[in-house]
C-alpha cells in the first residue's frame, strides 16, 4: 500500500501544481482586464480546491504509513538530526497542510467576494502565497532538504 500512495502522491502533485498555476493565470488575467468571473472561473476554484484536498489526503495517508515518518515519531531526537527524514517527518507536511489551508481559504474567501475583480485578486493572491509554499516543500530533485524524482516509477 505504502508504494502505492507514493506514487500516487507523487504524480497528484503535478494536478496541484498545474491547476495552482493556470488558476492564478486566470485570476491575474481576471483582475487586469475587466473580464467578469464567469462558471468556468468558479468550477476551476473550486475543482483546484479539490485537487489540493486529495493530494492532503494522499499526503496524510502517506505520512501515517511512510517507514522514514514512523522512524521520525519513534526516535525524534536522533531522527531530527538528519535533514531528510526530519523534512518528511516534519517540515513538509507542516508546510503541505499550510498550504492547503491557504488554497481552501483563497476558495473560499474568493466565493464570497462581492465584485468579478475581487473575486479574481483573492483567489490569485491566495493561490500565489499556496504555490509558493508548496514549492519550497516539494522535494524537488535539486533540493538540499530532500531530493525524490519528478516522476516516481510504478
Amino acid at each position: 500500500m505504502y508504494s502505492i500512495l507514493l506514487v500516487l502522491h507523487s504524480y497528484w502533485r503535478w494536478m496541484v501544481l498545474l491547476s495552482l498555476v493556470y488558476g492564478i493565470y486566470r485570476g491575474v488575467r481576471g483582475f487586469s482586464g475587466s473580464v467578469p468571473f464567469t462558471k468556468f472561473d468558479n468550477l476551476l476554484r473550486h475543482t483546484t480546491a479539490t485537487i489540493a484536498h486529495v493530494q492532503l489526503i494522499l499526503g496524510y495517508l502517506l505520512y501515517f504509513n511512510s517507514p522514514l515518518v514512523s522512524y521520525f515519531r519513534s526516535h525524534y531526537t536522533e531522527a531530527s538530526k538528519n535533514a531528510t527524514v526530519q523534512f518528511f517527518g516534519l517540515t513538509h507536511v507542516l508546510l503541505m497542510t499550510v498550504a492547503i489551508v491557504l488554497i481552501t481559504i483563497g476558495s473560499s474567501a474568493a466565493k464570497r467576494q462581492p465584485t468579478d475583480q475581487a473575486k479574481f485578486r483573492t483567489m490569485t493572491i491566495w493561490f500565489a502565497l499556496a504555490l509558493l509554499v508548496i514549492f519550497a516543500a516539494i522535494p524537488w530533485p535539486f533540493s538540499p532538504l530532500a531530493n525524490r524524482p519528478y516522476f516516481r516509477p510504478f
